[in-house]
C-alpha cells in the first residue's frame, strides 16, 4: 500500500507543489497523479465507502481521486476556499477547515452540493488540523498563522440536538504549538508540534493529551533518529504506527511504546503537509 504525501508549493515552501507517492521501503514512485488542477496541495483523506482519495488543493478546491490517480470529482473552483486540511466525520461527509475565513465547512462526498459551514468564521485565529473524537466532539487544534498571530491550544466543540455549538478551551500546554491534531485507537489526542513556530531553534515534537479533560500524557520526540523539522501532518497506519510527515522527511513512532523508528521515507525538498495511507 503506497503512503501519498501532499508536498506544499509556493507560499507555503520551496516545495514540489505536487502528490507524491512512496513505497512501503521508503522509495519515491513519484507523482500520484499529474492532473494540473493538483497544485500547492493541502489536505488530504480516503473515503472508505468508496475508495477514493479527497484532496485539498491551493488552487481553491476539493478534488476526488481514484486508485489510479485520475481525478473523478471536482467542486470547481470555490472563490476564497482557500482549504487546509481536511476529513471525514461521523456522518460521512468530508469536512475542510479553510486557512482565510478561519472556520470548518462540510461537504457532501457528491462534491456538487453548497458548502455548509459548521462553526462560524473566525472561531480561532488560525486552524491547525482538527479530527472527530470518539465522542463525535470536533476537536480543533488552534495555533499561529503566517502572520506570527494566534495562539496555542486545542478546542473542543460539541452541539446538541437543540442546543448551540458549544466551545471549550480543552488543552492548556505551554509549550504546544500545534501543526495537525489525530485520534489514537485510545481515543486520545496526537498533536504535531513546533515551538516557537519558524524558529530555526524550534523544538519539534509530537505531543499525546488525554481527551476527557486535556491533561499531557507522553511527548513523542525524535530522539536523534530523525531531523524531525517543521513537522505537519499524521496518519496512524493500520498496524497502529503514527507517522508523521516533516520536511525532507515522513517519520515513524511506536504508538505503544513511543519511540521513534527513524526517517522511513526520505526526499530533500519534501515539504510535506499531510500524508495517508492509499490502497492501490
Amino acid at each position: 500500500m503506497p503512503l501519498l504525501v501532499t508536498s506544499a508549493s509556493g507560499a507555503n515552501g520551496d516545495g514540489f507543489g505536487a502528490l507524491l507517492a512512496f513505497e512501503a521501503d521508503g522509495r519515491l514512485r513519484g507523482s500520484f497523479s499529474h492532473d494540473d488542477r493538483i497544485a500547492d496541495p493541502r489536505g488530504l483523506a480516503v473515503d472508505p465507502k468508496e475508495n477514493l482519495l479527497f484532496l485539498n488543493s491551493g488552487t481553491d478546491r476539493v478534488l476526488a481521486i481514484s486508485p489510479e490517480g485520475h481525478v473523478v470529482r471536482d467542486t470547481g473552483r470555490v472563490e476564497g476556499l482557500n482549504p487546509g486540511g481536511g476529513t471525514f466525520g461521523p456522518d460521512g461527509r468530508y469536512y475542510v477547515g479553510l486557512r482565510g475565513e478561519c472556520t470548518v465547512i462540510a461537504l457532501s462526498t457528491s462534491l456538487d452540493d453548497a458548502v455548509e459551514p459548521v462553526l462560524p468564521p473566525g472561531v480561532v485565529p488560525f486552524p491547525r488540523g482538527f479530527a472527530f473524537g470518539q465522542d463525535g466532539r470536533l476537536l480543533l487544534a488552534s495555533g499561529i498563522g503566517p502572520d506570527g498571530k494566534g495562539d496555542n491550544t486545542v478546542m473542543a466543540f460539541t452541539r446538541g440536538t437543540s442546543t448551540p455549538m458549544q466551545a471549550v478551551r480543552l488543552v492548556a500546554d505551554p509549550e504546544l504549538s500545534p501543526l495537525d491534531l489525530a485520534i489514537a485507537s485510545n481515543g486520545n489526542i496526537v498533536v504535531s508540534s513546533e515551538r516557537p513556530f519558524g524558529a530555526e531553534d524550534a523544538v519539534t515534537t509530537v505531543r499525546e493529551y488525554d481527551a476527557r479533560d486535556g491533561h499531557l500524557v507522553r511527548v513523542f520526540s525524535p530522539d536523534g533518529k530523525a531531523a524531525f523539522r517543521n513537522p505537519r501532518g499524521l496518519r496512524f497506519s493500520s498496524d497502529g504506527l503514527l507517522y508523521c510527515v516533516a520536511h525532507d522527511e515522513v517519520v515513524a513512532f511506536d504508538f505503544t511504546t513511543g519511540q521513534c523508528l527513524g526517517s522511513v521515507a526520505q526526499l530533500p525538498r519534501l515539504n510535506g503537509q499531510a500524508l495517508v495511507f492509499f490502497p492501490d
